[in-house]
């Protein structure tokens, strides 16, 4: 196998915090590996020192020559006043700069340059790359090419970064968390992407199918140290198994000869002390093997939830809409004591909304939502809460109580509280700003399981936690007896935890799924190969059109205005969505409401138009 990448003796430190220390391993040609750590043991930091955005202590990092490499930081930098194709573009790929030059001809409408460029994209074959770039584009949900980076959201951002990445066709991706704001569309089309890709591939994901999908090895970062199971995430749980039941063995053995050792140490005499010497060295090593053990923090949650009375929450012919937008239409149901509830659909369906009508932070059209009088909400939101970084850890918790009742006359304070959530003694004076991503939201989950609630309302959890605070939090989830509804776009969390869907179809249609997300996944498969086939019947095939082939058989001002056409339809339908987010968000005035849904009405007719002269001139094309 061809090396790619060589890591040797490679430590990291920030202060008196050791993330690693002489760490080695080597990737190979078309490896697809995973880095799997608890948060805040340094797997982004070891991302960006490969990557050469940081720097190492010690060690060494050695690249094969003349290598492609491309990395996706978990929070990509951009340039906010580029347009989105200019920021996909924005590469010394000699391809991408041709197509980069191509577009820039077409915005300027110069026939010169245009008749110039078309020789280059032929000798580059870069129609075929222009139409993989926008079809990822298209796959990842961004379809406005010329809104401006500034514009967009954080997940929207995250969503380019991995298109500038992907289309570049790299001998060697770096990912760091790709499937963070990705729905589960996405994140199976890039499972299936990488799957084909013959590309080398080393990643930190917390999505235990995609990495059991996609990865054939994986490396543990645990206690400072590296672990290399050669096989797939499957693989990786069974034989860390064995690891631990190993290690655990020889500390059992360590211990009983320790406790031999001791007796001989305190009966040794002082004059044979020097003649003695090694067996006293190797009483020190054999104490540190015995005291060392395996010390995985373990967080064990068996909170007390406030008492579930018989009446939880009636929905009684619930419609909602925002103008001629329909989120819910005559949606009925009563809750009962224990169902676990995971919710799917497409963004702008309704999800955010039908949360924020059952906590009450939006109001119905009709229909009744009636709550039970012991409800006790705990909402954890996608956004997070808004937690000052200079406060100190302790703080942030000892705000909401300085004391914490599990249940069955248990106790813990504050701080017993954090250490229980594996937030040691020493770290909890430490301020906010020093925790990692997925620390702090282990942080925000505390102060939302903290109030004891028995209806938990979880909106993508899963987001920035590693795979040991999922299983705990699983485990946490799977005993709970109260009612419990999840949005999330790991399949895997879904298929452990909840025993049914709320699937939101879109035009006020949800319908109500008993089984797991694989389960349905299963189901619509079979539906949509029953539809294609209809489909298939009924239209007749169409043939792929080229620019080429269009400039061809189009005067040069029908041709620009063909290509104006995909990107104002393209643009529009963007708007379209964004107007159906803004109107389920539940943030808008009543004002603002009616405002969106005639823009909504006037984009459709215009959409409508548009696609009638585009069908015209692809027709003659």
């Amino acid at each position: 196998m061809i090396s790619y990448l060589q890591v040797e003796g490679l430590s990291k430190s920030y202060g008196d915090l050791t993330l690693f220390e002489e760490i080695s391993f080597g990737v190979g040609q078309g490896q697809k590996i995973a880095l799997i750590a608890k948060n805040g043991t340094g797997k982004t930091s070891l991302l960006n020192i490969i990557a050469g955005i940081d720097s190492q202590d010690k060690g060494n990092i050695v690249f094969r020559n003349d290598l492609k490499v491309a990395y996706l930081e978990q929070n990509p930098e951009l340039v906010n006043s580029n347009t989105v194709l200019n920021e996909v573009f924005n590469s010394n790929d000699p391809v991408l700069s041709v197509i980069r030059d191509y577009e820039k001809a077409i915005s300027k409408n110069d026939q010169k340059l245009m008749n110039e460029i078309i020789d280059k994209m032929d000798q580059f074959k870069a129609w075929d790359y222009e139409n993989k770039v926008k079809q990822v584009l298209s796959k990842l949900k961004i379809t406005n090419f010329d809104q401006l980076i500034g514009e967009l959201s954080g997940g929207q951002k995250k969503r380019i970064g991995l298109a500038k990445v992907l289309i570049t066709d790299p001998d060697f991706l770096i990912l760091d968390e790709p499937t963070n704001h990705l729905d589960l569309e996405m994140i199976e089309w890039l499972e299936e992407y990488l799957n084909k890709s013959k590309g080398t591939l080393l990643m930190v994901t917390h999505d235990r199918y995609f990495l059991d999908r996609v990865c054939n090895e994986i490396i543990e970062m645990d206690a400072n140290s590296i672990y290399t199971y050669k096989g797939n995430y499957s693989y990786y749980l069974e034989k860390r198994a064995e690891r631990i039941a190993n290690v655990t063995a020889e500390v059992g053995k360590a211990q009983k000869l320790l406790k031999t050792e001791q007796e001989w140490m305190r009966r040794m005499p002082q004059a044979r002390g020097t003649k003695a010497k090694y067996r006293v060295d190797a009483f020190h090593d054999l104490k540190k093997k015995a005291e060392s053990g395996l010390k995985a923090d373990s967080m064990e949650l068996d909170i007390k939830s406030a008492r579930l009375g018989k009446k939880i929450l009636d929905i009684y012919k619930l419609s909602k809409s925002y103008g001629n937008l329909k989120i819910l239409e005559d949606f009925s149901y009563k809750f009962q004591r224990g169902e676990k509830i995971g919710i799917v659909g497409k963004n702008g369906t309704g999800k955010s909304t039908f949360l924020n009508l059952i906590t009450q932070n939006t109001d119905v059209d009709s229909g009744s939502i009636e709550i039970g009088e012991t409800v006790v909400y705990g909402y954890y939101k996608q956004d997070g809460i808004t937690i000052n970084e200079n406060e100190k850890i302790i703080d942030v918790i000892k705000e909401i109580a300085d004391s914490i009742d599990l249940g069955n006359g248990k106790v813990m304070s504050a701080s017993q509280f954090l250490e229980y959530f594996l937030f040691p003694p020493k770290t909890q004076y430490n301020h906010v700003s020093k925790l990692s991503g997925g620390e702090k939201r282990r942080l925000y989950l505390m102060t939302v399981l903290m109030k004891n609630p028995n209806f938990l309302i979880l909106d993508e959890p899963t987001n920035d936690l590693d795979i040991m605070t999922l299983n705990v939090l699983e485990d946490y989830l799977l005993n709970f007896k109260g009612c419990l509804i999840i949005v999330s776009h790991d399949r895997y969390f879904m298929d452990k935890v909840v025993d049914q869907l709320f699937i939101f179809e879109g035009k006020g249609k949800m319908r109500n799924f008993p089984g797991s997300y694989t389960t349905y996944r299963f189901t619509k498969e079979e539906e949509e190969k029953e539809l294609k086939k209809i489909d298939k019947q009924i239209k007749p095939k169409k043939e792929k059109v080229k620019p080429k082939q269009i400039a061809q058989k189009l005067s040069f001002n029908e041709k620009r205005e063909f290509e104006q056409l995909e990107n104002e339809l393209e643009s529009l339908n963007a708007e379209k969505k964004e107007i159906e987010k803004n109107m389920s968000s539940g943030t808008l005035s009543n004002d603002d409401l009616l405002e969106q849904a005639n823009r909504f009405e006037k984009i459709v007719e215009i959409i409508d138009e548009k696609e009638l002269r585009w069908l015209e001139l692809s027709e003659r094309a």
